[in-house]
C-alpha cells in the first residue's frame, strides 16, 4: 500500500506539458515540482488517483491560466529558492500511484501549501477545469 497523497503537498514528478503530448511525447523531460490538488482512494480497488498540476518558474503565456505563488507559500512547499514560480491551473496530468511508471509509493513530499491557498488552487482549477488540457500518465 503506498503512502498517503494529500492536496496541496508538493512532489517531484516528470510532467508532460500537454503540448508535448500533442507532439507525440510521451515522458516529461525534467522532474519538476508538481502540486498535489486532487487526492482520491478509490473504495473499489483501493488504487490512488491524482491531478498533479505543474510549477513554473516562467511566467504565463499570454492565453494561459496559472496562479502566482507568495514566498511564504513558496518556502512552504520546499521550493524556497527566492524565485517567483507558478501553478499552472489551466492543464494538468492524471496518474495513478499504484499503477504509476512516474511516482515512487513512498516518495516524500518536498512540502505542502496552507489549506487557504490550496482552496484559491483548487477553486482556479474547477473553474478552468472543463477547459483544461488533461494529460494521462498511465495505460
Amino acid at each position: 500500500m503506498s503512502r498517503e497523497f494529500r492536496p496541496g503537498e508538493v512532489i517531484s514528478y516528470p510532467y508532460l506539458w500537454a503540448r508535448q503530448q500533442q507532439r507525440g511525447e510521451t515522458e516529461g523531460r525534467k522532474h519538476r515540482p508538481v502540486c498535489v490538488v486532487v487526492a482520491i482512494r478509490s473504495a473499489g480497488d483501493g488504487n490512488t488517483h491524482l491531478v498533479l498540476l505543474a510549477i513554473t518558474t516562467q511566467p504565463p503565456q499570454a492565453g494561459r491560466v496559472a496562479l502566482e505563488i507568495p514566498d511564504i507559500e513558496r518556502r512552504r512547499a520546499g521550493l524556497g529558492d527566492n524565485k517567483q514560480s507558478w501553478i499552472v491551473v489551466d492543464e494538468y496530468n492524471y496518474d495513478i500511484v499504484e499503477q504509476s511508471w512516474y511516482i515512487e509509493p513512498h516518495q516524500e513530499a518536498l512540502g505542502r501549501f496552507s489549506k487557504s491557498f490550496v482552496m484559491k488552487i483548487a477553486a482556479m482549477f474547477a473553474k478552468e477545469r472543463s477547459q483544461s488540457g488533461q494529460v494521462k500518465r498511465f495505460d
